[in-house]
């Protein structure tokens, strides 16, 4: 090794070599990120024709239907009853359908500015 590399690598030039090598480095992995980028990107399929996309039943748009809904019953037993042996627990329409109303008085939300709770 000569004396210049030995000065350079002692001296301050000895960070600015290593700052260049580091950007270089980097700048390195930048490129070829994009490039493998830009293969995984030719691969794909193409986005769908318009004929391929989905259209409106011949009837016209799904109307939304809002129903109350409550839970089935709880299976009786004399064990006791672990989640795991509930299995799927489905609901059923409720028999009253009149949506629940905010008790008179009531401030309905937290901060609403209503008087909150009775006394």
């Amino acid at each position: 090794m000569s004396n210049t590399w030995m000065d350079l690598a002692a001296g301050p030039g000895g960070l600015g070599v290593g700052l260049i090598v580091a950007a270089v480095v980097v700048a390195a992995l930048l490129i070829g990120a994009f490039a493998f980028g830009s293969r995984l990107k030719r691969r794909e399929s193409p986005p769908p024709l318009p004929e391929e996309q989905p259209h409106l039943p011949a009837d016209g748009p799904v109307g939304e239907m809002r129903e109350r809904r409550e839970p089935d019953e709880m299976p009786k037993s004399d064990e006791r009853t672990l989640p795991h042996d509930l299995g799927h627990q489905g609901s059923r329409t409720a028999a009253g359908q009149d949506r629940p109303r905010w008790d008179e008085g009531g401030s309905g939300a937290f901060g609403s500015g209503g008087p909150g709770g009775r006394r």
